[in-house]
């Protein structure tokens, strides 16, 4: 998957040098080092090229990264989470640049894993997102993140605790600017995927000079109009992946359903956009675009992508049996090398 956890090393990345080129596995190299991928690899190279600290990309990078690829990138250094990566015969995919001393390390976002993500689309609970001692949850952390040997610190499952560190990171910090074009969309964004991307980008190619705030609704809003067990992220995960979007200025948290008076002389829009899904009324069954219809400035977006969050749950339902092999296999191979370290660190202490 591509999640707000990547974007946050891939800010953190950015932050170490000039210019950031991110290297894009193929399907087939995941599904021959990890298992199954969730977004296809075309998806997943254009949502990192969205991520706004992404300067460049390489289509099908090699899961072992090598001093060549570094050269013929002209790359100084590689920069990865603090989280160990292992070939499918479990040798670190960094172990020869490290030798080389162009390796760097940033810290690992708490609380978000593909692994998580996907036992969410798996539960049936509403509350899935705040409900981490529910025995349903246990169950699942032991289904996708426990191997024989008992939970690696990297592929178990833990819980995202927002701050408001963490926004002002994500945040652009920037006001409108007089002659700017002021957008407005609000929804979900719920497991922020590739039918967002293509939708936000042709918001922000309404105008020559696009200011595009996103209005998030609050989780018990999303569940009224999705049902289920949606959303899969909560508000403040949401928040995150939005922002992360290089077409994206500005985000509401808990935006009204209504796209009203209020907000919209507050932030002086000029443009209320929504894309081709149904637009479910309010609780008092009346059109929460009528305002903006009445003044004019409401236009529809067709992106040309129909991928839904459903869509994105239906794929992991489908392949539900491959993504517990792929988070056990995962997961012993972490654990392993884990003992490894243990008994090296032993003897070390012995000789001593």
């Amino acid at each position: 998957m591509v999640h707000y956890g990547h974007s946050n090393q891939l800010r953190q990345a950015k932050a170490m040098g000039d210019y950031l080129i991110a290297g894009v596995h193929t399907d087939a190299e995941i599904s021959k080092h990890k298992g199954p991928p969730v977004f296809t690899q075309e998806e997943r190279y254009k949502m990192v090229r969205a991520i706004k600290w992404v300067d460049e990309i390489v289509e099908g990078a090699p899961y072992v990264t090598t001093l060549e690829t570094l050269d013929k990138h002209n790359c100084d250094f590689c920069v990865h989470g603090d989280d160990i990566t292992l070939t499918v015969d479990g040798k670190d995919t960094y172990e020869e640049v490290k030798r080389a001393g162009r390796y760097r390390e940033c810290r690992r976002t708490q609380g978000v894993s593909t692994t998580d993500l996907v036992g969410r689309m798996l539960l049936m609970t509403k509350a899935h997102h705040s409900n981490i001692d529910n025995p349903d949850y246990q169950q699942h952390t032991d289904n996708f993140g426990k191997g024989p040997k008992g939970h690696s610190p990297w592929t178990g499952v833990s819980q995202f605790l927002q701050t408001s560190q963490k926004i002002i990171q994500f945040a652009s910090g920037k006001e409108p600017q007089p002659g700017d074009t002021i957008i407005y969309v609000a929804g979900a964004f719920d497991l922020f995927h590739i039918g967002h991307v293509d939708f936000l980008e042709m918001v922000y190619k309404q105008a020559e000079r696009p200011y595009v705030i996103v209005g998030l609704h609050f989780d018990q809003e999303v569940n009224r109009y999705k049902g289920k067990n949606y959303p899969i992220m909560n508000i403040h995960e949401r928040t995150l992946s939005v922002l992360a979007c290089r077409y994206v200025s500005e985000v509401v948290i808990g935006a009204p359903y209504a796209v009203g008076k209020d907000l919209l002389d507050h932030f002086k829009v000029d443009l209320v956009c929504h894309g081709k899904t149904e637009v479910f009324p309010d609780k008092d069954e009346s059109d929460p675009y009528a305002e903006p219809k009445r003044r004019g400035i409401f236009r529809a977006i067709d992106s040309g992508n129909n991928l839904t969050t459903d869509d994105i749950v239906q794929r992991i339902i489908e392949n539900r049996l491959q993504f517990e092999a792929r988070n056990q296999k995962k997961e012993a191979k972490e654990m392993a090398v884990i003992e490894c370290r243990i008994l090296l660190l032993s003897l070390g202490e012995a000789v001593c």
